[in-house]
């Protein structure tokens, strides 16, 4: 790995080094003859709870390994101000998540491609959700085996999750093989980012087997002002490192890989964005782009926990300090037990309305429960079942803090604020009861202890949401991909208007996956890399021809 050197034109800069920037680096090193700088703003990322998959919970909130974002407050969550983690190392996200691996369904792709995004359709991307993968399972034509990253079943099981997924198939929703395969309607027990028991994430698949190339430096603690240009064309990247600043030049391409809170405040403190976001912070417009910042999409769920009996969950396995003694002996021993599973084991994808394109409710169900998110368990076996809404209306916006690169971006989603999301949010609760209340779940005799059985009128739940919903972690949209005057990126991820400068990550989103985002990060990575490829190559033969 090469040290970085400011004389030095590296061919990329990158900036952040996460679950879309580790991709990055590793593909487009692969090439000996370009140089490639990926700037990071976090650390290593190394350590025992980020390898263990259940340790996330110690990992959100700790500076070290989170940005510690808050949101402005939420007009339509009477006026709450919701915390939103973001991985702070490299790896970013990847390594801080709840390691869930989901695509999503093939109408997203498919809407993506009909608003003119070449390139895009369901069809297209998917050999690269497969270039990347290795599935734990050979003989699926829909699945890879021969990539980095590691996606596998982490085979933690309670009788109470298989008994709902038993439930949930009485209640209509059919058993799903494979959820990843284009339709994901249904219900399964989740695949995830784990290799062996340990977390894979990007920077553990992508960029560790590489980190040794000459050709390829890495950067970490490097806080990003801003990008430089030479015109139009983007010449570089300004950081601070200890608060040293420093200049990084880019000879072929920056590309901005901090995602949908950070990859908008960047091309803002830049002078790229919509002159009435710039001017208050006196930023000279460089180039107007109104939809940098907008178009904020993300996913958010409502928890509804029922109480168990005859039965145990990782509440009454781990609420103990004998249980989680036992539970730490089994992981450190053999790297398996519910230490080593994804938090959400089960989920269902279902439909509401018949006449929906695809599922509009994914269900993450894990085997604890907690008065508050991310709180202490309760000391009784339970059940979470987290209503996550798929495809929400409303839209919000990620605007830069400040000059200063260390203010944190003034972020509002507006959950709640449209009329469709507050209905879909109803029958997702409904939907849930149905499941809990059907025979296969009786033995457990479940009795729900949030929102609980006495709420049961629409502006009861409307309350109770309005007090306790929280993000799914998955923004995206903020530097969106298309043709019409808020389009940020064009479908090969260029910033319209400029030259030299590309967004890679999960802000280029014109419209939410249904599912969790970090496998379409990936995926959109890996296409980028190829853009990048072809394009060098095309300029490469071009100059040849001409100098023959």
């Amino acid at each position: 790995m090469g040290a970085f050197e400011h004389s030095r034109t590296y061919d990329y800069v990158i900036v952040g080094g996460g679950t879309a920037g580790c991709v990055l680096a590793n593909r487009l090193s692969a090439d000996p003859t370009v140089e490639v700088l990926m700037i990071e703003g976090g650390g290593e990322g190394r350590g025992f709870y980020v390898d263990m998959p259940l340790g996330l919970a110690y990992l959100i909130g700790r500076p070290k390994y989170d940005w510690l974002y808050k949101g402005e407050p939420e007009p339509y969550l009477d006026g709450r101000q919701l915390a939103l983690p973001r991985g702070k190392m490299l790896g970013g996200s990847s390594a801080i998540n709840g390691l869930i691996y989901v695509r999503g369904h093939a109408y997203d792709y498919d809407q993506w491609a009909q608003l003119g995004n070449r390139g895009w359709s369901w069809e297209s991307v998917l050999p690269y959700f497969k270039r990347s993968e290795a599935f734990h399972r050979a003989g699926t034509e829909a699945h890879g085996t021969e990539g980095e990253w590691a996606v596998s079943d982490p085979n933690v099981r309670w009788k109470a999750l298989e008994a709902y997924r038993r439930a949930a198939i009485e209640q209509g929703i059919p058993a799903a093989d494979d959820y990843n395969s284009g339709d994901n309607e249904g219900v399964a027990f989740f695949v995830a980012t784990i290799k062996n028991g340990v977390r894979h994430s990007t920077a553990r698949a992508f960029l560790e087997p590489v980190r040794n190339r000459r050709n390829l430096t890495v950067i970490t603690g490097a806080l990003v002002d801003r990008i430089t240009f030479d015109g139009r064309r983007a010449s570089g990247v300004a950081f601070s490192i200890d608060g040293q600043n420093h200049e990084a030049k880019a000879g072929r391409e920056v590309i901005l890989s901090a995602g949908a809170y950070s990859s908008p405040a960047i091309l803002e403190r830049s002078g790229v964005g919509a002159p009435d976001v710039l001017a208050p912070a006196g930023i000279e417009v460089l180039h107007a782009l109104p939809g940098v910042g907008e178009n904020l999409q993300d996913h958010w769920h409502i928890r509804v926990q029922h109480r168990l009996h005859n039965t145990h969950t990782l509440n009454t396995r781990a609420g103990t300090r004998l249980g989680r003694m036992l539970l730490g002996m089994q992981y450190l021993a053999t790297k398996r037990g519910p230490l080593g599973g994804s938090p959400t084991l089960l989920g269902a994808f279902l439909k509401t309305t018949p006449d929906a394109p695809a599922p509009e409710i994914q269900i993450h169900v894990s085997g604890s429960t907690s008065p508050s998110f991310g709180g202490a368990m309760h000391p009784f076996p339970g059940i979470t079942s987290s209503a996550c809404i798929l495809r929400p209306e409303s839209r919000g916006h990620c605007h830069f803090g400040g000059r200063d690169p260390s203010a944190q971006p003034r972020i509002l989603h507006n959950f709640l604020k449209e009329e469709a999301d507050r209905e879909i949010l109803i029958r997702s609760i409904e939907a849930v009861r149905r499941i809990a209340a059907s025979p296969a779940m009786a033995p457990f005799k479940p009795e729900e202890i949030a929102p609980t059985a006495a709420v049961q009128s629409h502006d009861e739940m409307l309350d109770y949401a309005r007090r306790t919903l929280n993000t799914t972690f998955h923004p995206v949209g903020t530097c969106k991909m298309g043709r019409d005057r808020m389009a940020v990126v064009d479908d090969r991820l260029r910033v319209h208007g400029l030259t030299g400068l590309r967004v890679v990550d999960a802000s280029i989103m014109p419209t939410i996956v249904s599912g969790n985002t970090q496998a379409p990060t990936v995926m959109i990575a890996e296409k980028a890399a190829d853009f990048i490829r072809e394009e060098r190559l095309g300029l490469e033969e071009k100059m040849g021809t001409q100098a023959a």
